[in-house]
């Protein structure tokens, strides 16, 4: 089992960490919680991107906690330490066990919703399913809005034997999906990536490569807002494709940024750029 890096256990240590039933079957999600309920904000609850967890957030939660919000990191059902649902493939059969998660932890209440990559595509789709469970969407490297996304040289991984074969493999495949600068990838970063792929549990995933999410705007009951790195390997040069299909689908759209010098993990790579964008969203308008 590959070992996640020290800041881990560090920021494990600061939070609480909670579990949800799934509703209608057996199972729990796991969540990582910072800081405290606030009369004023609803939790800010962080939807990790596909074979990730938690840690896809690691370099933004604690920066989220000290600007006084409640932080709510999730293992999304298949992933990191929750578990997978019975029968489950895809994004559509963790709609209710998320949707049974929330209600358990907010009593109902809409919260500030965050997703990345799968986890964006996932969080437009319970909104749409279960409207008025976010008070604002935020979607952060979003799939599946009927745009194609680029074809990749990604590679396998689980049939090598070899640590330092399987070191190269993850290296390539972050530089060829995640990040737009090689140089980002340090320890850190290439552990994170290895213990959060070796537990991912959902591996036939289709829904990515649709426009799922495009139709799931149609029918948001809350502001959403679009954040991409701008050199996103899944659309590099093809940003205004990409705004123009939220404008056509998403009457609720109320903004579109992209990161300069980021690429897919943009939270990751360029955190702080990243952290202006979705504060100046979570700043906007109370809907």
């Amino acid at each position: 089992m590959v070992t996640p890096p020290p800041t881990v256990p560090g920021l494990q240590a600061c939070a609480r960490r909670v579990r949800t039933a799934f509703g209608g079957g057996d199972g729990t999600m796991l969540w990582h919680v910072w800081g405290e309920r606030r009369a004023d904000a609803p939790p800010l609850v962080l939807l990790h991107g596909g074979s990730g967890s938690w840690t896809h957030w690691l370099r933004t939660v604690g920066p989220l906690a000290q600007q006084g919000r409640e932080v709510w990191a999730a293992d999304l059902p298949g992933f990191g330490d929750s578990s997978l649902p019975a029968g489950a493939q895809d994004a559509d059969a963790l709609i209710e066990p998320l949707h049974a998660g929330l209600r358990d932890l907010a009593g109902g209440a809409p919260c500030d919703l965050v997703g990345f990559s799968f986890g964006a595509m996932t969080a437009g789709m319970l909104e749409a399913a279960h409207l008025g469970s976010a008070r604002r969407l935020v979607l952060v490297g979003a799939p599946a809005m009927g745009v194609a996304a680029a074809r990749l040289d990604l590679r396998g991984w689980r049939h090598l034997a070899s640590p330092e074969t399987r070191e190269r493999v993850h290296r390539h495949n972050l530089a060829t999906l995640m990040l737009a600068d090689p140089a980002a990838i340090d320890g850190q970063t290439l552990a994170l990536h290895a213990h959060n792929v070796a537990r991912d549990r959902l591996q036939r995933r289709r829904l990515s490569n649709t426009d799922v999410l495009a139709r799931a705007l149609g029918a948001a009951a809350c502001p959403v807002h679009v954040i991409y790195g701008a050199l996103d390997a899944l659309y590099r040069g093809r940003m205004a494709e990409l705004e123009a299909a939220y404008r056509r689908a998403c009457p609720a759209l109320r903004g579109f940024a992209c990161v300069p010098q980021a690429g897919h993990w943009v939270q990751h790579e360029r955190p702080q750029a990243f952290l202006g964008a979705l504060g100046a969203a979570l700043a906007s308008a109370a809907p």
